[in-house]
């Protein structure tokens, strides 16, 4: 039964049980209250991807937004060590059945809930079927509280990374403007692009020296992907070369909190403002439930 199947269902029974027609409608806006699920993805490491992911989830907090990290990187999860964080649980224990979803929930800077990943665990770095299966079901008992859920995968074209992109809408990748990198993002914007033409792809150059060098190195990407792939992607913005990210590093900080004054992290800023400016539902494809049917959908064909 679809959602909005089951909407007019409980409507049926609210309206029989004797509550009234503005009740009715309170309970449906709540019901659909919807998720934003992005991806932040990279072709190369070293780029500053979770970096992004958390400064951006930090940002957008800071805009009365309610979001959700999910660290996506199963084998060399670091998330947390960015943000000083130390996990007693983490994803690690939901795949072997020992924990739930909610039970290895952390809080982090600016109240975004983070759902950690392990690292060192070589298992992790290709997710069997069955282990998939179960993050479906945990992720299905979320409750439908967050505007935004932030996947930050780890880098490369692996089975995990393909995987986790299958679930957002919305796929940022990150590049700098090292040739390297430049052609690594190409290729995974191919493979992401020929499996998935229906998602949205946002390009974000990180380490950009200046607005020009940004906009050359989009420009590259973007003729590549216009001649090979007859594909337009979108210009999400840049991230400035800051020497301050560094020692947020070494603080173990979002940036945006330790340093908000810096360049960078103004940077950071503009960017989650023009997410949220955005109307709500344009990208969005509905609730939590949307990253496992995504994923049911391709994973079963």
């Amino acid at each position: 039964m679809d959602q909005a199947a089951q909407l007019r269902k409980m409507k049926v029974k609210a309206e029989m049980a004797g509550v009234n027609s503005s009740e009715c409608k309170a309970f449906e806006k709540q019901r659909n209250n919807s998720i934003r699920v992005l991806a932040v993805t990279s072709g190369k490491g070293g780029v500053g991807k979770t970096h992004v992911s958390a400064n951006l989830a930090y940002s957008l907090a800071k805009l009365g937004k309610r979001v959700l990290v999910f660290d996506a990187d199963m084998g060399l999860a670091n998330i947390d060590i960015i943000l000083g964080l130390t996990p007693r649980y983490n994803l690690h224990h939901v795949l072997q059945g020992k924990k739930t979803l909610q039970d290895v929930l952390i809080t982090g800077p600016g109240d975004i809930s983070i759902l950690p990943a392990a690292s060192g665990i070589k298992e992790l770095a290709d997710l069997t079927r069955g282990q998939k299966m179960t993050l479906i079901e945990e992720l299905d008992n979320l409750d439908e509280r967050f505007d935004y859920m932030i996947i930050d995968t780890a880098a490369g074209i692996t089975g995990n990374v393909l995987y986790f992109n299958m679930a957002a809408k919305e796929i940022v990748v990150v590049v700098s403007p090292e040739p390297t990198s430049i052609t690594d993002a190409y290729a995974l914007i191919k493979i992401l692009y020929r499996s998935h033409s229906e998602k949205r792809i946002m390009l974000l150059v990180n380490m950009a020296r200046n607005y020009q060098e940004a906009r050359e190195v989009y420009r590259r990407v973007g003729s590549a992907t216009e001649h090979f792939l007859d594909l337009t992607i979108e210009y999400l913005g840049y991230i400035v070369y800051d020497e301050r990210v560094a020692d947020a590093a070494r603080l173990q900080k979002a940036l945006v909190e330790a340093y908000p004054g810096a360049k960078a992290s103004q940077c950071l800023i503009g960017i989650a403002r023009k997410l949220s400016r955005e109307p709500a539902g344009r990208y969005n494809i509905g609730s939590v439930k949307f990253f496992s049917n995504a994923i049911i959908g391709r994973d079963c064909e």
